[in-house]
């Protein structure tokens, strides 16, 4: 049965068609130039990418969960790199949708549909897996806020038009303290970016340290003081089924690639598909591959639906981070030492696969969530 609906099916072909023709020629010239993957943020503008999470009264295409899944993973399955900055985005984008008022959804979505580019800032160098330690602060001010601290692996934030910033309003008050900001770099003195981090992978989703010493007006607080925390945290529940959908995708170009070498590949005359222990790899891939995509899929229906799932986001997160990177070493085995070579994409996958693992909580920490539902 399909997830979609037939006018969702008519926008997943065109990015399909954009991921093939557009994104996929150009993702290992990026990746071995570090090019910041912005190059293709005019063209996802226009094709609407950049909308595909939020309702159309603000300009998006409204998709529903399971059709975002399938964006994200076409999108991922050609360039990692575009689909990080993409997911990124998604992030700033429903940080407003979630905590900011009716204004503040006007004044940024629709620029945000249009290609305004968005962030998300609530890691900080000393706060990682738990962001109620962290220290940045933002003190009231006459007409706003002072915002003073650092923020650390902030994607798109050297080109972001807007950065949804997590800071403590009341430093005694823990994950109740913590508020939401949003700040045009443009606009604001003081808030400093530095050069982007020279990553393992994903060499093209740029992530970036910020330096805070800015005033933010009132009117920029998403929703009321002390409200962040709750904003963080349901943004990343849709979040890691958006990890999960980009973990899916690239295990499944992966595995694509394994079939077409396994089939051309001779050994003693005959292709390398046809010896048992090589299929049995494959299959190995499919069913971890069919897994992750019913675990991120399950977790997909229920965005939207008032329902809380965390820990379903949980389980489709940490299944599909951790089997993508079985789905990719294995195809990578089957192309044995070519697939160690930079002019096959085994080794790209990989190398973006692994911060999956990591961010937006590390598969210890989708452990923790998971075993804290199972135990309540």
């Amino acid at each position: 049965m399909m997830d979609w609906s037939e006018e969702e099916v008519a926008v997943l072909d065109q990015i399909e068609r954009f991921a093939r023709e557009v994104l996929a020629p150009a993702a290992a010239a990026l990746d071995e130039e570090a090019r910041f993957a912005t190059c293709h943020l005019p063209a996802m503008a226009n094709l609407g990418l950049m909308g595909l999470n939020l309702p159309e009264e603000h300009g998006g295409l409204g998709l529903s969960g399971p059709a975002l899944y399938r964006a994200v993973e076409l999108v991922a399955g050609a360039c990692g790199s575009t689909a990080s900055l993409l997911t990124a985005h998604f992030l700033a984008t429903d940080s407003l949708q979630i905590g900011g008022d009716q204004a503040l959804r006007a004044r940024f979505l629709p620029a945000a549909c249009k290609g305004a580019l968005g962030a998300f800032a609530l890691t900080e160098p000393q706060a990682g897996s738990n962001p109620a330690d962290m220290s940045s602060t933002a003190t009231a001010e006459p007409g706003g806020y002072r915002l003073r601290g650092s923020k650390c692996f902030i994607s798109n934030a050297g080109a972001a038009d807007f950065i949804v910033i997590f800071a403590k309003t009341d430093s005694a008050a823990g994950a109740r303290g913590i508020s939401a900001f949003v700040v045009e770099p443009a606009k604001t003195p003081g808030l400093e970016v530095a050069p982007h981090e020279k990553t393992m992978g994903l060499k093209g989703g740029h992530v970036f340290g910020l330096s805070l010493d800015c005033f933010v007006p009132e009117e920029n607080r998403l929703g009321a003081e002390g409200t962040g925390f709750r904003t963080a945290m349901k943004v990343l529940d849709n979040g890691r089924i958006e990890v999960a959908a980009q973990a899916t995708g690239i295990a499944c170009a992966a595995q694509d690639a394994a079939i077409v070498y396994a089939r051309e590949r001779q050994v003693g005359g005959q292709p390398i598909a046809d010896f048992q222990g090589l299929q049995w790899m494959l299959a190995d891939n499919a069913n971890d591959l069919a897994a992750a995509r019913a675990l991120g899929l399950q977790a997909a229906r229920l965005r939207g639906s008032g329902e809380r799932y965390s820990s379903e986001s949980a389980h489709a997160k940490l299944f599909a981070s951790e089997a993508a990177w079985r789905i990719a070493d294995r195809a990578l085995q089957i192309h044995g030492g070519y697939g160690y070579c930079r002019d096959f994409p085994l080794e790209r996958y990989l190398r973006d696969l692994r911060i999956f693992r990591i961010y937006e909580g590390s598969s210890e920490i989708q452990r923790n969530i998971i075993a804290r539902e199972l135990l309540r």
